[in-house]
């Protein structure tokens, strides 16, 4: 039950989480709130994060190059030595779609694209079946996949949303943030993500 529970949850970030839906709509982004499709530039206004990476005294157990996210304060700390971290901002998934566990970086990749789920498509009938990576896409510049699950850090093309709770599960991060945590965590990396 879980399974499908995460299942549902990760293609219900997907779909929070896209900015483009198909090259005839181009100018147009999938918004959570209104659970609509809205013209970009009607919401261009809204401009960047102002959630800024740095470096923080963070005490743990976890060796250094492990990702620690907590849900609840909206923060991705990467472990570094001597009791640091660097701190980012980070987008959770909405009430209801949190999640915590732990897990390994199965893969890494840059400007991926993305296939909506079936199950997603069905919910949101604008959706393409393949959406090729790009600045446009809803995974953004890069993406840390996590172990088999359906879910990933990664980056946005509506850096507005860092700092919210608007997904469904996945983390995200501005494009700055994901490209420079992309280059300093290695696949099997450990993750551990709490509430």
């Amino acid at each position: 039950m879980n399974i499908i529970k995460l299942i549902l949850a990760f293609g219900m970030a997907l779909a929070l989480s896209a900015s483009l839906v198909a090259p005839a709509s181009a100018a147009t982004w999938y918004n959570p709130e209104t659970n609509r499709f809205e013209d970009r530039a009607e919401t261009a206004g809204r401009g960047g994060s102002s959630i800024k990476k740095q470096i923080v005294s963070y005490e743990t157990s976890q060796k250094p190059g492990t990702i620690i996210i907590n849900t609840a304060e909206r923060r991705l700390y990467l472990v570094l030595e001597d009791g640091k971290a660097m701190k980012y901002g980070i987008g959770v998934g909405r009430e209801g779609f949190t999640w915590s566990g732990t897990n390994r970086i199965s893969r890494k990749a840059e400007w991926p694209g993305w296939t909506p789920p079936p199950a997603m498509r069905k919910r949101v009938p604008d959706l393409p079946a393949y959406m090729p990576g790009g600045p446009d896409n809803p995974l953004g510049a890069r993406a840390l996949y996590i172990g088999s699950t359906l879910y990933r850090v990664h980056g946005t093309s509506e850096p507005w949303t860092i700092g919210q709770a608007v997904s469904s599960g996945c983390i995200r991060m501005t494009n700055d943030d994901v490209t420079d945590l992309y280059e300093r965590v290695q696949v099997g990396a450990r993750i551990v993500v709490n509430h």
